[in-house]
């Protein structure tokens, strides 16, 4: 009965390892007879796990979706990511606090105790640099523009801009692409129908209509990623600041890469304990400023304009001062 259960369990992983099986393949794994082959997916049956027969000159095997879900099989590897996952799960998604809590009691519960020491250990607490911008949204939000993406159904939507005035405005038709975070926060990349081009919208200002459009055929995006296209669009805000002056630090690299931001800066390393910083602002002022919140002794080496704004500053601070 153990050698059975044991080979019901390895042929259950085998499954959930990829989308179909030659049964002669799952024979061959198992190192038994095609024959036990399907009595055992006969057993997993029983069980619950809808396992379907595949036809073909070899024939095989498929684990499907079921109505209920059944036990799963995880690896050493594969419990405890789900473990770390679940617990960091509710950083930026609403609604999903309670379920993911009891999921992690429940991968808990069944983990073998050399493993529950292991997830024991990983307590993970988030610390997040954007947590000042951070946004949440809603499970239900996130899981209807998922639902239409994954379908390539135009996505009909109410969009909150910042600045919008009250009058009433038709629902963008957008054709979505990509879920992605940035910074804290969900986007959608998509091509906006009216618009006639690429565009990004923040999803926690997204408001999703029934029913959907129509089915499309999904466009090719202008950069060989996704991950590349929302690099390159918020690349722009950095390089929009007018005022951009470097300055040698007397810190190590990666002490000041921590704290320097991130619109249009530069590290570089020159010694040990010394690093070049390039930064971007808004006024001449305000970028000797930033380079002030670094408690380090500084040296600035230009342009001229970011050496007079650093001395009128010195002024103005020398005066409240006193």
């Amino acid at each position: 009965m153990s050698e059975t259960s044991a080979r019901l369990l390895a042929l259950l992983s085998l499954l959930q390892a990829r989308r179909d099986w030659p049964g002669a393949l799952l024979a061959e794994r198992l190192e038994v007879s095609p024959r036990t082959v399907r009595r055992d997916v006969d057993r997993l049956r029983d069980l619950g796990y809808p396992v379907r027969a595949t036809k073909g000159p070899d024939g095989g095997y498929r684990l499907d979706a079921g109505a209920d879900l059944p036990p799963l099989l995880f690896d050493d590897d594969q419990a405890i990511a789900v473990a770390v996952a679940l617990q960091t799960a509710t950083t930026t998604v609403t609604g999903i606090e309670e379920g993911a809590l009891r999921a992690l009691a429940t991968v808990r519960q069944v983990m073998p105790a050399r493993l529950r020491q292991r997830v024991d250990a990983l307590q993970v607490t988030t610390v997040d640099r954007y947590a000042d911008r951070r946004t949440t949204v809603d499970s239900e939000q996130l899981i209807a523009i998922g639902m239409a993406l994954r379908a390539n159904e135009v996505l009909r939507f109410d969009y909150a801009s910042p600045g919008a005035s009250d009058e009433w405005v038709p629902p963008r038709k957008v054709e979505p692409h990509h879920l992605v975070t940035w910074g804290g926060r969900w986007y959608l990349v998509g091509w906006d129908l009216d618009r006639k081009d690429w565009r990004t919208f923040r999803v926690d200002r997204m408001t999703p209509k029934t029913p959907t459009g129509p089915r499309f055929t999904p466009r090719e995006l202008p950069t060989p990623d996704v991950a590349t296209y929302i690099a390159s669009r918020f690349k722009t805000s950095g390089e929009q600041f007018t005022c951009r002056g470097t300055a040698i630090l007397q810190a190590k690299a990666r002490d000041i890469a921590q704290w320097a931001g991130r619109n249009g800066t530069v590290v570089e390393e020159l010694t040990p304990t010394s690093c070049r910083l390039t930064l971007t602002a808004w006024s001449w002022t305000g970028l000797a400023a930033s380079f002030g919140m670094f408690e380090c002794d500084l040296e600035f080496e230009g342009p001229r304009e970011l050496k007079d704004a650093a001395a009128h500053l010195a002024g103005r601070f020398q005066d409240a001062a006193s």
